[in-house]
């Protein structure tokens, strides 16, 4: 790296990395952190990436054997809190290099960091942070605290910083190095219960930073703020020939796009018009804080933070019992919930605060538009088959979670739609969007009973139903015909199984003891039957109008009126933890782990 223009390649025999990794100590003080910091290279492409993690190995190993007796890591860390300390004044003065160099130490260290947290313990990490240039192996007590100054560093600096054109390259950077500091949790089997960094950012001088970061990465994601265009930030060259100094700038711009459309592991690709490099990160680093374990003596405070903050309108006093609590817009974050259902991480959001925020809960179960979140989910559960099973479970759990309550049902029978166009199966000129809602959850059903036959899958989608069925209302003729069709699936099926427990039990039940679930089928078919054929609708509902008059109310049995309400599983981490960290690792623009490395989920090699 350098003044001089560098590629990926060149990396392992870069001067100034070889004499930041090798055996002598470099001062924080020394003009050779400003010749390091002003390097630029091309913007990577996907499988460069891979090369630059490479090429980052062979440097972090010279640097892990020397550092104990260089401390230059701490001197490079030391170099970027005391930039950051005059960061806020230079965007103010539009101090364009500046803020350049102190994203490329930000970049540098990141990429130290992920290298050495995949090859080393947290207790080695943060031994690494207090070598000092003394005798072999020495420390000094003064900087222990280094990796948490780091990490008060990084939260200061995400929450504090204008994003302009001209930083938001070190925000990305910055939430980048969050998540990358929290990545210890790829390399174990287990959910990391206890933490250093959990530790950090739960209590001493991060705690009070929770609320103001987790406003700050809503806030990020609700305005889904697009990278500045490349070539914004030109700067002059160097009278001495410096090299180009625009070339980290605009190419990360670049580099941002190219991971943005589809980064190493992820499934599908992102339309460049909802591209957001800034708001991608930021949710998934709010998810991993969301996610963290609650520490021994005290809850998650990024959790509790999530839980209670409430809209910019609600004029109430903040409970004194509940800490970290904010307020923020919740008609934009609404807005931006409904137009990015199409990622993991955004219904995985939606989901978490319906789950956990009664304020949010409440304010979605009022609006009158519910149609532009409900809408989304289900096209989500429509094409099933290009979901992942995750993406598919949490849209499925977000309608459970709203037909617990019935204004929401009565509501959705009273929302008119027209032209549903990805549903392929009949065309929809006109619908409700509870017809549409029946539809779709029936459509589920049969795919998991032919396909995937997931317990959960089937348990859930038949409670949505049932919480539903005391609300309908004017149905569109399929989808009552599509009820009818799964009742009689249902009815065989049940019936099958009934025979065979009945032929297993023989001879133990007395014939009054065989229980008869047709039995309002069978006497509404005969009335049917015996009305003749070619039977207008009209005709069809009078005849069931007169049999329920005449229907023997003793042959039926009376079903109290049940509520199917979602209840999390006894220890979720174990499911949100390795779903959260794969969104990560597929997600995460300009990260890259290797694939034979992660230890929390199982993934294929490129």
């Amino acid at each position: 790296m350098g003044s001089n223009s560098s590629r990926i390649g060149d990396l392992p025999k870069n001067e100034y990395l070889k004499k930041l990794s090798g055996t002598e100590s470099v001062s924080e003080n020394d003009p050779f952190w400003n010749q390091l910091l002003s390097f630029s290279f091309p913007a990577p492409t996907s499988s460069e990436l891979k090369l630059l993690e490479e090429a980052t190995i062979s440097v972090c190993r010279s640097l892990v054997e020397n550092n104990p007796r260089t401390g230059n890591l701490g001197a490079l860390i030391k170099v970027f809190l005391s930039r950051t300390k005059e960061l806020k004044l230079s965007a103010e003065c539009q101090n364009h290099i500046f803020i350049w160099q102190t994203h490329n130490a930000l970049f540098i260290i990141c990429c130290l960091l992920k290298v050495f947290i995949s090859e080393m313990s947290e207790e080695e990490l943060q031994l690494h942070f207090t070598y000092e240039e003394k005798s072999p192996g020495s420390y000094s007590s003064d900087s222990e605290d280094l990796l948490e100054e780091l990490l008060c560093c990084l939260m200061q600096l995400i929450t504090d910083i204008p994003l302009l054109d001209i930083t938001y390259e070190i925000s990305v950077e910055a939430i980048s190095t969050m998540v990358v500091f929290l990545s210890y949790q790829l390399f174990h089997k287990e959910v990391l219960r206890q933490s250093i960094s959990h530790k950090y950012l739960m209590r001493g001088p991060c705690l009070p930073y929770t609320s103001k970061l987790v406003k700050t990465l809503l806030y990020n994601f609700i305005r889904q703020e697009k990278p500045p265009p490349p070539g914004a930030h030109v700067f002059p060259q160097q009278s001495d020939g410096g090299g180009l100094l625009y070339g980290l700038a605009s190419g990360v711009a670049r580099l941002w796009t190219v991971f943005t459309l589809g980064g190493v592991g992820s499934k599908a690709a992102t339309p460049p018009e909802l591209s957001s490099p800034l708001a991608n990160q930021s949710l998934l680093l709010l998810l991993v804080l969301a996610n963290l374990t609650d520490a021994p003596d005290a809850p998650n405070p990024y959790r509790q933070a999530i839980m209670s903050f409430k809209n910019t309108q609600d004029s109430s006093p903040f409970p004194s019992s509940i800490p970290h609590t904010f307020q923020i817009n919740f008609n934009s974050l609404y807005t931006a919930l409904c137009e990015q259902q199409t990622s993991d991480q955004a219904t995985l959001l939606l989901y978490t605060l319906l789950h956990q925020n009664s304020n949010i809960r409440t304010y979605m179960l009022a609006r009158t538009d519910m149609e532009n979140l409900v809408l989304p989910i289900l096209e989500i559960l429509y094409h099933v088959e290009e979901r992942n099973s995750h993406h598919v479970y949490m849209a499925l759990i977000i309608l459970l979670i709203l037909t617990e309550d019935d204004g929401f049902n009565r509501s959705i029978h009273e929302v008119i739609l027209k032209n549903i166009t990805w549903y392929s199966e009949r065309v929809l000129t006109e619908i409700s969007l509870g017809s549409l809602l029946i539809l779709v959850v029936i459509r589920t059903i049969q795919y998991n009973m032919t396909r995937t036959r997931d317990k959960y899958l089937h348990t859930n989608c038949l409670a949505a139903l049932a919480n539903m069925s005391a609300q309908f209302r004017s149905l569109h003729q399929y989808a009552a015909q599509r009820i009818i069709s799964l009742f009689s699936l249902l009815s065989k099926k049940h019936n099958k199984v009934l025979e065979q427990a009945t032929q297993s039990l023989r001879g133990s039940l007395s014939s009054n003891d065989v229980p008869l679930p047709d039995y309002v089928i069978t006497f509404f078919s005969s009335r049917l039957l015996q009305a003749g054929a070619e039977l207008s609708v009209e005709r069809v509902l009078e005849i069931i109008k007169q049999g329920v008059v005449a229907l023997p109310k003793d042959r039926l049995k009376k079903f109290p009126e049940l509520k199917f309400k979602y209840v999390e599983e006894e220890q979720p981490e174990e499911f949100f933890i390795p779903y959260v960290w794969s969104l990560v690792y597929n997600s995460a623009v300009g990260l890259y782990w290797n694939p034979q490395d992660i230890q929390l989920f199982t993934m294929d090699s490129d």
